[in-house]
């Protein structure tokens, strides 16, 4: 039986017949684009597309931040710690939300809500400290405000469920 991540992968790499290993990194990044990251699975299809071992592909994709392994979380969490964001404790803040949700950067929630990311700089520099979620900047953020945060989001995740 085929599953739909599967049909997925084999469409992706239907489009790129003959394709060698200069064409790894672009259709990783068509598979992560498709999935929002890349599975075991995909690794598996896409080396034996190229003639390439899975941990070449391991090697080449974790080389570049913008690959990941797991699949993200329903909301994603940016955590900013652009100058402004640190001087104003943003540090603080992403120890909250990492003591919240129990995942450190990179990682999801076991119940697959959240994923927690640390960035650079989000340019949002007169709100800081800022945290975004799914492109939706919260500003000013304290460590004892992260709770409240967390929970509307955990509350739009049951409005969600309770309308589908």
């Amino acid at each position: 039986m085929v599953t739909a991540t599967q049909k997925t992968i084999e469409d992706i790499l239907a489009r790129h017949p003959g394709a060698k290993r200069d064409a790894l990194i672009p259709i990783l990044q068509e598979v992560q684009e498709a999935w929002g990251y890349i599975s075991r699975q995909a690794v598996l299809a896409v080396g034996e597309h190229l003639n390439l071992p899975a941990s070449k592909i391991y090697g080449v994709a974790t080389f570049y931040n913008q690959f990941r392994f797991q699949a993200p979380g329903r909301f994603t969490i940016q955590v900013c710690r652009g100058t402004a964001c640190h001087v104003k404790g943003s540090a603080a803040v992403l120890e909250a939300i990492v003591r919240n949700l129990e995942v450190q950067p990179g990682q999801t929630t076991k119940d697959g809500l959240f994923s927690l990311e640390v960035v650079a700089c989000i340019g949002a520099c007169g709100l800081a400290p800022v945290i975004a979620i799914d492109g939706e900047f919260h500003a000013k953020v304290t460590p004892d405000g992260v709770p409240a945060i967390l929970e509307q989001y955990r509350g739009k995740a049951t409005e969600d469920d309770a309308g589908n």
